[in-house]
């Protein structure tokens, strides 16, 4: 898999865990985390998630027309 999506793929890491019964696998799916910076994607993707939390709450609260009505 040289070309990867842009987010933490939970479901092939899970089943990569699942799988390293042995030290040879364990060591496998370091390498495989590392060489797709596993961690470096999680991070952005709980940045992202954050991100779009904020964004709903603040719509929630100005509402569907913002403060602008009270200008």
């Amino acid at each position: 898999m040289d070309k990867q999506e842009t987010g933490y793929d939970y479901i092939r890491y899970k089943q990569l865990l699942a799988e390293a019964v042995d030290e040879t696998k364990r060591l496998e799916l370091i390498e495989i985390m590392i060489r797709e910076k596993a961690r470096d994607r999680l991070e952005a993707q709980r940045t992202a998630d954050q991100v779009a939390m904020t964004v709903m709450t603040v719509a929630r609260v100005l509402g569907p027309r913002g403060r602008r009505e009270n200008f």
